[in-house]
């Protein structure tokens, strides 16, 4: 199972056609209809110590909406510290 930051909310047909998927480094908008997150645990969160925490490897989040998720900021991806 892929990570939920990992996934576009947009099928392969819509995908082929979408000027954010064509790009493999842009995130999709979160004015875009199909970035909205419905899982369960998206939860928006304003916690200062999770919005900056400098180890989380927010280029992991292909959708904008997963850089202010509770899950996303707590349970994703961490950068290696050298």
């Amino acid at each position: 199972m892929s990570a939920c930051w990992s996934l576009r909310g947009c099928d392969e047909d819509l995908q082929s056609k979408c000027p954010h998927a064509s790009v493999a480094t842009e995130r999709c908008p979160a004015e875009c209809y199909y970035a909205k997150c419905d899982r369960p645990q998206h939860r928006v969160t304003s916690d200062p110590a999770l919005i900056f925490d400098p180890d989380v490897d927010r280029d992991a989040a292909i959708k904008d909406v997963c850089l202010s998720c509770e899950f996303f900021l707590a349970k994703g991806p961490r950068r290696e510290r050298v």
